[in-house]
């Protein structure tokens, strides 16, 4: 049967004590799991003893499917070996496992999965590399803030199926990657202010990042972050900006509020929510909407609304 394998890293400003706490007690992982965010409903169920060798972590939820995850060996500070069993929507047996490696007060934390495939299915080996890949540095992001600030600052609403107006945008356009795209807008939100200035045109409108590309990696965004500005603007004729139209649709709405660098989970829960509900996207674009902003607004408290189109 066709083998893959997954694994990420990330250094987290801790020591290896206390990162492995919240990898070695399945009572936190309802805190930090990269599923459950998607699916808050799910019933989770918990060794009385949730850290020891043969301690079990069960859920059961409508979105995320059923399954459930043994210890298998654990090495204080150092290692955690896990054997994961999913059982619905498909049955599979997985190894997984987290490594722990001690640099001083800081701590270079690897989550890694092994598993296998049916040979009729070879296709899919892709995309489940890619999608766990980016599952797991998603669980890996939210693991390092809640050591680093003993908090999570990521909510996902479910908004609902709304009806969504014409929108005209003004913009530059840029890429990156999934895991970028905080940072990136920060620095494109400069850039574009600046050009704004230039053409001496308003800093007034809603601020709108257009993704028309969201795959995994390293340049996997593609996008255009701009203003809103009405039909009556008339932009210069030598204008470096580009326009582009968002059209009157029916929309999917999801609401992030949280850092730019857990955005992430607001595309991963839609994703998850979208094939749920069987809704049919139009798939060349996705919205967000930057409601609120850094400096002026705390970066736990940043509201961010993220639109699917839906086809007629």
């Amino acid at each position: 049967m066709p083998s893959w394998s997954v694994a990420r890293s990330i250094e987290i400003a801790a020591p290896v004590s206390k990162v492995y706490e919240l990898i070695a007690d399945f009572n936190t992982w309802t805190s930090w799991s990269p599923w459950l965010i998607a699916d808050p409903q799910t019933t989770v169920q918990i060794s009385d003893v949730p850290d020891r060798v043969g301690s079990k972590y069960s859920w059961k939820g409508e979105v995320i499917g059923q399954g459930e995850i043994t210890h298998l060996s654990l090495e204080p500070n150092r290692l955690v070996q896990t054997d994961l069993r999913f059982i619905r929507p498909m049955q599979a047996v997985c190894k997984t496992g987290f490594q722990l490696e001690s640099h001083g007060q800081k701590t270079l934390l690897t989550w890694n999965i092994d598993g296998s495939l049916p040979w009729f299915l070879f296709w899919l080996k892709p995309a489940i590399i890619g999608g766990i890949g980016d599952d797991y540095q998603r669980g890996l992001l939210m693991i390092r803030e809640l050591a680093e600030r003993g908090k999570i600052s990521s909510q996902i609403d479910n908004m609902g199926i709304e009806t969504f107006a014409t929108l005209r945008i003004a913009g530059i356009e840029g890429t990156t990657g999934l895991f970028e795209f905080g940072q990136s807008f920060d620095q494109m939100r400069n850039r574009l202010d600046g050009e704004y200035r230039e053409e001496g045109l308003p800093l007034e409108g809603l601020l709108v990042s257009v993704l028309k590309r969201t795959t995994s990696g390293p340049q996997g965004i593609e996008f255009l972050i701009g203003r809103a500005i009405p039909d009556s603007l008339v932009l210069p004729s030598h204008s470096k900006l580009v326009e582009w139209r968002y059209p009157a649709c029916k929309v999917f709405h999801i609401r992030h509020t949280g850092s730019h660098e857990h955005l992430p989970n607001a595309l991963a829960v839609a994703g998850r929510l979208v094939k749920h509900q069987r809704l049919k996207l139009d798939k060349r674009f996705k919205l967000l909407i930057h409601t609120t902003l850094p400096p002026e607004t705390p970066a736990d408290q940043l509201q961010t609304d993220l639109y699917l189109p839906l086809r007629t």
